[in-house]
């Protein structure tokens, strides 16, 4: 039991991490899009797309250090009751 639990958890970190970089790069690139079509300069979408990334890293690098954080406080925790 406690593998599928650990199974469900992985997959819903993966999807969370996938969530996160594809979110900002979407709006950023039609956003992008947007502006391209309506002033009639396309070229906008590559450093929208850029920017798009830089803070889908950002986002991942945030939430992977929140979850490092707590792995290495639950640690800690649990070698201080065994000793």
């Amino acid at each position: 039991m406690k593998y599928k639990k650990n199974v469900y958890q992985s997959f819903a970190m993966v999807m969370q991490f996938g969530i996160n970089m594809i979110a900002p790069i979407l709006m950023c690139t039609l956003l992008g899009v947007y502006i391209g079509k309506k002033y009639d300069m396309i070229i906008i979408v590559v450093p929208l797309f850029f920017i798009g990334a830089l803070a889908g890293f950002s986002n991942i690098y945030r939430l992977a250090k929140k979850i490092f954080e707590q792995e290495s406080d639950r640690d800690t925790k649990h070698v201080k009751k065994t000793e």
